[in-house]
């Protein structure tokens, strides 16, 4: 499988990719570069920033967990997706200081690029321990409303340690949001086949992204509770984390989306820590998340694809998939996926990263939402 715009380096040989950047340029002088780079390689970003300086070949990236070609999942080496030009590229910091101020300068930063009638999507890379994300989207939309599609993905590291993980040709930084404005493009497909239960309960006290108490009780007390009369698993501090990941929160919205959220962390009050914020008084549902039907997934995935682009096999794609679905599915089952993916869809290549956090449109305006345990997937025909 392969594409001449998307290329993966399974080990890092910097004469190798050297000549490949510069190819590119030869043929695509205007050409930039999207580079993922699993968490294991994370040493090797400020080589490739002084590679691309010293050729003046512009470059944007992130650090993922593990990287995606194919139909496997890569913790070695180095993916690097070509740009025919290099579009619109802003990497922002300090958002975890001034989640609205962050916003407002993202809107400003797109908004000369929109004047046109040409289709965008906004496509956001950010630090995937910032607490705020979706009131960050929620802000974003109130500036830009549908003028954009909007996907993006969480980087940084499976172990939910702080690290810098978004860079450019010059910083390599960690509470940031890397902005690319992709161009023509008509936004990205995501899905997460979870079926939610007919119990639902109420989130009473929350605080971004912890859950106080539910129904006026001790969050952790509940969830301890509904997972042992539902599964017969008992759930720990101890094992907090080894649990916890097959046991998501849905948040039942009006529009009939659901929400997943998975419950990564207790702090030190028993709250339950998630990636992604539970609105206060939000309902919630705990998932059946071991009927994932990952047939119906991937081909709503398909359908999405279709829909967007005409033809599901013309270029290659970006495929971003949930860590948190990984650990719920393992990996045997996860690999399946990403066969019956490129089984269902057939494209000519597939790209991407294992994410902490996933972002897509709902069918109702195209709002942007922020997800757990999703595959996201988009067209990869920019500038082209």
């Amino acid at each position: 499988m392969g594409c001449a715009g998307m290329i993966y380096f399974s080990s890092i040989d910097k004469l190798k990719i050297e000549a490949l950047l510069l190819n590119w340029r030869t043929e695509f002088p205007n050409m930039g570069v999207l580079a993922m780079v699993p968490e294991a390689e994370k040493s090797q970003v400020l080589k490739l920033q002084a590679l691309c300086r010293r050729h003046q070949i512009p470059l944007c990236g992130a650090i993922f967990p593990q990287l995606i070609y194919g139909n496997e999942f890569h913790c070695s080496g180095i993916c690097l997706l070509r740009f025919d030009i290099m579009p619109y590229v802003a990497l922002h910091t300090g958002v975890l200081d001034d989640t609205l101020a962050s916003a407002q300068a993202i809107a400003l930063g797109v908004s000369p690029e929109l004047i046109d009638d040409i289709p965008a999507t906004l496509f956001l890379l950010l630090d995937g321990l910032l607490p705020h994300i979706s009131t960050l989207l929620d802000e974003l939309y109130l500036r830009l409303a549908n003028r954009v599609h909007y996907a993006g993905v969480n980087a940084g590291s499976e172990s939910f340690q702080a690290m810098p993980c978004l860079f450019d040709s010059y910083r390599l930084v960690g509470n940031a949001v890397l902005v690319i404005l992709l161009k023509p493009h008509r936004g990205a497909v995501l899905e997460h086949g979870y079926q939610t239960q007919a119990q639902s309960l109420h989130a009473t006290s929350t605080d971004g992204n912890r859950i106080i108490h539910i129904d006026w009780r001790p969050a952790f007390e509940v969830y301890q509770e509904l997972v042992r009369a539902e599964f017969g698993v008992d759930i720990t501090r101890e094992n907090f984390y080894s649990y916890a990941v097959h046991f998501p929160f849905g948040i039942l919205r009006a529009n009939h989306c659901t929400l997943v959220r998975i419950p990564v962390m207790l702090d030190e009050d028993n709250a339950l820590f998630c990636i992604g914020e539970v609105p206060a008084h939000s309902m919630l549902t705990l998932l059946a998340a071991p009927r994932v039907d990952s047939v119906n997934t991937v081909e709503t995935l398909q359908q999405g694809l279709t829909e967007l682009r005409g033809n599901p096999e013309a270029n290659g794609v970006l495929l971003f998939y949930c860590a948190g679905r990984r650990q719920h599915m393992g990996q045997a089952a996860a690999v399946e996926e990403l066969r019956l993916f490129s089984e269902v869809t057939r494209p000519a290549a597939v790209a991407g990263a294992l994410a902490l956090g996933e972002i897509g449109k709902s069918t109702l305006w195209g709002y942007p939402l922020f997800q757990n345990a999703t595959l996201v997937t988009a067209d990869w025909e920019i500038g082209q």
